[in-house]
């Protein structure tokens, strides 16, 4: 699992990948964003929302790499409740044939346990008065449609091993920001990188400015 770790670049190695908040103690609901440092293919100018983390390992999707499959061709029941680009995402690397799918729902009574709403397999990512969180894509979603506003299906994922992750960002490869709710569904994927980092302010907001290509600056 993982990846090619970067080297850091300056004179970007000396932000502070948290830009100035804490820490978290927990990194679930949190977004990797690839610094100018990384260059595997895989990660490079990506944006990764952790699903899972902890001293075991880390895991994650990458949301701004629609794939071009479209939704209906593998999964139609969840066609119609996928947020446009309605493609199967590029969600990292591993075990590329196992799907993940996360759902935005209308409120967060929703979500409550016992509620009729409540999608199957429902477990919480982002916080929100509209919150995210994954589900079984295995179940017929029309029964509880009313409570989804926006789905997006992701093909693998991205993987650390206890203390790797941790390690990538402490050498340089990945500032981390809490997620919005609208993150993992937004209509405009690609542009998510400059986006978030944007909005952050400060040094952050300088890094979005970086160019693709350094050399032809």
């Amino acid at each position: 699992m993982g990846h090619h770790r970067g080297v850091p670049i300056e004179p970007f190695s000396e932000f502070d990948p948290f830009g100035g908040d804490p820490e978290p103690p927990d990194l679930v609901g949190h977004l990797l964003i690839a610094t100018p440092a990384v260059e595997d293919p895989n990660f490079r100018r990506r944006v990764i929302l952790v699903l899972d983390h902890g001293l075991h390992g880390s895991m994650g999707v990458v949301i701004d790499r629609p794939g071009g499959v479209a939704v209906d061709q593998l999964l139609p029941q969840w066609h119609d409740l996928a947020t446009a680009p309605a493609e199967l995402f590029t969600g990292g690397p591993v075990s590329r044939n196992s799907l993940v799918g996360l759902v935005r729902l209308a409120d967060r009574d929703a979500a409550s346990e016992g509620s009729p709403g409540r999608p199957a397999g429902w477990r919480p990512v982002v916080d929100d008065d509209r919150p995210v969180g994954t589900v079984d894509l295995g179940i017929d979603p029309a029964p509880v449609a009313g409570s989804i506003v926006a789905a997006r299906l992701f093909s693998g994922y991205a993987g650390w091993e206890g203390g790797q992750l941790e390690d990538e960002i402490e050498e340089g490869s990945w500032y981390v920001v809490p997620a919005e709710a609208r993150d993992p569904v937004s209509a405009d994927p690609e542009g998510l990188w400059r986006r978030v980092l944007r909005r952050q302010g400060g040094a952050l907001a300088l890094v979005s400015g970086y160019p693709v290509d350094p050399a032809a600056n």
